[in-house]
């Protein structure tokens, strides 16, 4: 090509690939940002504007013992329906090593 009498010649990375991201690391992007965008979507369906906080399911846990633990002035009823909305569960089981999000006291 030739603008203004100067040749000029696309530019081109100098790695195999032009450096996209491919396969797997495409996925991995694509997955974090599906992650964080439903955390924020959540947190501005629920109105909540301070950090959420996260538990790890141990054994023995319901979601009506973490409720009763981390809110015991709340009643319990309430914060298990925050806790099943907050992480999109439809129903209240819960599986041991699960990490949940916890809505602000």
């Amino acid at each position: 090509m030739y603008a203004a009498g100067l040749a000029t010649q696309p530019l081109r990375s100098a790695h195999p690939g032009g450096g996209r991201v491919h396969g797997l690391g495409r996925w991995v992007l694509v997955t974090g940002a599906l992650i964080a965008a439903s955390l924020a979507l959540a947190r501005v369906a629920t109105g909540d504007t301070a950090p959420v906080e996260q538990v790890v399911v141990q054994p023995g846990d319901t979601l009506w013992s973490i409720a009763a633990t981390r809110y015991p002035a709340d009643d319990p009823r309430e914060r298990v329906d925050a806790i099943e909305r907050l992480n999109g569960l439809s129903s209240p089981m819960i599986v041991v090593g699960e990490t949940l999000l916890l809505p602000p006291a």
